[in-house]
């Protein structure tokens, strides 16, 4: 009786893991291969896609070219920021000594974190220089409503800081996370980029975080849901940065540590978010649930290290330096 109780109950667990391993296995949902090359002058140098409400896209690519301008059609106008040997030029156009990222607000105004400077300069649609906020070690910005612009950093006590129309902070928001007895380590791996939704929230994701980590905040500042990539298939890679962080932790020198979270991108409209962990990518719905992962590739079938995520409505733009820019329609919205 024993052994047949051992025996049910053997099965029930060899059961119970042929269910996680299916579960995992059903979030693998093959690769995604990209349509086609957009934005081609974009390559070396490619930091980020933003699109503004005037249907125009914006791409960083520094410091070689500045952000280019392309209309609906995806045809380049005009190029602002270019590198320039002084600060500004005789009309007031300023020049991006390195650009880390960029957004656009409601008025077409151009917000660049210049790394190079430690600044970030608000450039009018013609490049003229409207400000520069001097942030020390600058990583990342988001534009808010009346004029507000979020800035993340690799320095600062908090992990955003909010600015207003005249330059001073308003508030400031996030704290380090506790990996490590060394505050430079917590620091280092809460470390992360940003983005925004239509309604106005904020979005921060974790570059180097051992589990890939977006974590979205309301304009004031409050922490709301997480959008966290766990499980047996996530594991591998966070132990593993986890005993780095801990090899790191007995050093005497500069942590370094490799990035987890190379990019990530937010629909604007359902605050759905998409995650890239190099070449793989993950979907996760607005209530924060994995919904799949794929592997993918450029049209030729090279692996795409994505570093930037654009979420349209119904394609995804997706960028690697220095491949360029590639549009994939959205496994979501097949028929």
């Amino acid at each position: 009786m024993h052994r047949n109780t051992g025996k049910f109950v053997a099965c029930v667990a060899g059961l119970c893991l042929a269910s996680v391993l299916v579960a995992v296995a059903s979030q693998v949902d093959d690769q995604l291969t990209a349509r086609k090359r957009v934005f081609k002058p974009i390559g070396p140098g490619l930091r980020t896609v933003k699109r503004g409400q005037d249907g125009k896209y914006y791409v960083l690519a520094s410091p070689s070219v500045g952000v280019a301008i392309f209309d609906d059609k995806e045809k380049q106008l005009t190029v602002i920021g270019a590198p320039a040997t002084a600060a500004t030029d005789k009309a007031g156009r300023a020049g991006i000594a390195f650009g880390e990222d960029c957004d656009v607000d409601a008025q077409g105004n151009v917000y660049v974190v210049d790394r190079g400077d430690n600044l970030v300069t608000e450039l009018a649609p013609d490049g003229k220089l409207l400000r520069s906020i001097h942030v020390i070690g600058p990583v990342s910005v988001a534009a808010l409503p009346e004029g507000e612009v979020a800035v993340s950093t690799l320095r600062g006590l908090h992990l955003v800081t909010v600015y207003g129309p005249n330059g001073k902070v308003v508030r400031e928001f996030g704290e380090p996370e506790e990996f490590s007895s060394r505050p430079e380590i917590n620091r280092l791996l809460s470390e992360g980029r940003l983005g925004t939704d239509a309604q106005g929230r904020l979005y921060y994701g974790y570059t180097f975080r051992p589990e890939a980590l977006v974590r979205q905040y309301d304009r004031a500042g409050y922490a709301g849901l997480d959008f966290e990539f766990t499980g047996l298939d996530a594991y591998p890679e966070a132990q593993a940065a986890r005993k780095e962080i801990d090899k790191q932790e007995k050093k005497q020198t500069p942590p370094y540590f490799l990035a987890i979270l190379t990019a990530f991108g937010v629909d604007p409209v359902t605050g759905e978010v998409w995650m890239a962990l190099h070449n793989t990518l993950l979907h996760f719905d607005k209530e924060g649930n994995r919904r799949s992962e794929y592997q993918i590739y450029t049209p030729d079938g090279a692996r795409l290290e994505a570093n930037t995520i654009l979420v349209e409505q119904d394609r995804l733009l997706i960028g690697a330096d220095p491949h360029g820019v590639f549009d994939f329609e959205r496994p979501d919205r097949k028929h």
